[in-house]
């Protein structure tokens, strides 16, 4: 059976932290979690904690100093995934507005011949639940922005509901990923194409939060932004290559 670790970054996530473990260690299929807590102040690390003697050997937490940037917590998991041996590695948030039923779906997208798959909000249509309209414009329009600018077609760059196969990350010069904020999710997805790897979007739900507040601000919108530009004219080379 493959191996298939779901990285979930966290930073005050107390209120969705046991539910959101539970929810899927609870899948069939035998799905492990790294939680990668931010030094939370709250105690969402504590959680974690107690339930790791409850699921050994299937829950994992690597805990930081501060707030580091969502692409630093991911590439940390990465790296952490690829040296203990992961097949199939997922990017998921920690407040349900990724579904945990949709994870078998874009795993089994990547076992039909994808070498990433990405749960997509826009592929048909617009898939977003209890956003303002100012937001839900914001992101769609920043996709359509990622298209135009980059020639992907891609409907939803920004997606953070992934799970790449590991040949992917072992490509991609990790090193290399500059943004931190969700420009990070633009970058990945681009250079996974550029380098040849076939991406396929899987139609998913997103459903904003209950519990908890967003992590989003405008200095991370600035940050895709203009990094998208940068993008353009950048060479991307797989790891290893001069």
């Amino acid at each position: 059976m493959d191996k298939k670790l779901v990285i979930i970054p966290t930073y005050n996530e107390i209120e969705n932290a046991e539910n959101i473990i539970r929810a899927v260690l609870g899948l069939e299929g035998e799905y492990s979690i790294l939680i990668i807590d931010d030094g939370s102040p709250d105690g969402t690390a504590g959680v974690v904690k107690k339930l790791m003697t409850e699921f050994p050997e299937r829950l994992y937490l690597l805990e930081r100093s501060g707030k580091l940037g969502l692409g630093t917590a991911y590439i940390t998991g990465f790296r952490w995934a690829l040296e203990n041996g992961y097949d199939y590695v997922f990017e998921m948030d920690a407040d349900f507005s990724h579904a945990p039923s949709d994870l078998p779906r874009l795993y089994a997208a990547c076992k039909e011949g994808a070498d990433m798959a990405v749960g997509s909000r826009y592929k048909d249509g617009v898939s977003v639940v209890n956003w303002p309209i100012g937001r839900i414009l914001m992101s769609y329009f920043a996709s359509v922005y990622v298209r135009k600018t980059l020639g992907v077609k891609l409907f939803d760059s920004t997606a953070g509901f992934v799970c790449y196969s590991r040949k992917v990350l072992e490509t991609i010069d990790l090193d290399n990923i500059r943004m931190k904020g969700y420009g990070f999710q633009i970058e990945m997805k681009y250079t996974a194409i550029s380098l040849g790897f076939k991406l396929a979007e899987v139609p998913v739900i997103f459903v904003n939060r209950k519990e908890g507040t967003s992590k989003m601000s405008g200095g991370i919108f600035g940050e895709a932004f203009w990094g998208v530009i940068k993008l353009r004219f950048r060479k991307i080379r797989p790891k290893g290559a001069k």
